[in-house]
C-alpha cells in the first residue's frame, strides 16, 4: 500500500474515533484496548513552582485501558527477554561486591572525609546537587 494512502486510511480511523469520544461513546478493540471519556470536577491546586493556589476547571479526558490479549503479550515478551538475560547472569559471583567493611550506611563506598561519615541514626550526610531543569518539548499531533 502507498505511504500517502496508508496515512489517508489512518487518519480516517483516527477522526472517526475522535468523533466518537467527543460524543461521548467508548470504543473497544477487542485484544487491544478501549477508549472513554472521564469526567474530572473543578478542584483547587498549587502551582509547583510558586506554590500559589491555582483553580483547575472541570474536564474531559481520553483514559485508554489496555486490553486482555495485548497485556498478555507484552507480559510475555518482557519475561522472554528477562529469562534470556537471567541466563547469563547466574554465573554472577558476589565477590564483586564492596565487603561491609568498606561501605557506609547508605551503600556508597566509605571515604575518610568527615561528610561521609554517618550522622545520627546511622545514616550518612549527604549533598545532592541541583539537578538540571528537565527540558519539554512540544508533541507535534
Amino acid at each position: 500500500m502507498p505511504k500517502g494512502r496508508a496515512e489517508l486510511l489512518i487518519n480516517a480511523i483516527f477522526d472517526c474515533m475522535e468523533a466518537s469520544l467527543r460524543r461521548g461513546e467508548r470504543i473497544e478493540i477487542r485484544g487491544f484496548g478501549s477508549f472513554e471519556i472521564r469526567n474530572y470536577r473543578a478542584y483547587e491546586g498549587r502551582n509547583p513552582r510558586t506554590g500559589s493556589a491555582v483553580s483547575v476547571k472541570p474536564k474531559r479526558l481520553p483514559f485508554f485501558k489496555v486490553g486482555k490479549e495485548l497485556k498478555e503479550r507484552v507480559n510475555e515478551a518482557a519475561a522472554r527477554a528477562a529469562a534470556s538475560a537471567g541466563a547469563g547472569a547466574s554465573n554472577v559471583t558476589s565477590a564483586a561486591a564492596p565487603s561491609s567493611s568498606n561501605v557506609n550506611g547508605n551503600g556508597a563506598p566509605a571515604t575518610e572525609s568527615p561528610a561521609a561519615a554517618p550522622g545520627p541514626g546511622g545514616a550518612a550526610a549527604t549533598t545532592k546537587s541541583p539537578s538540571p531543569a528537565p527540558t519539554h518539548r512540544a508533541a507535534s499531533v
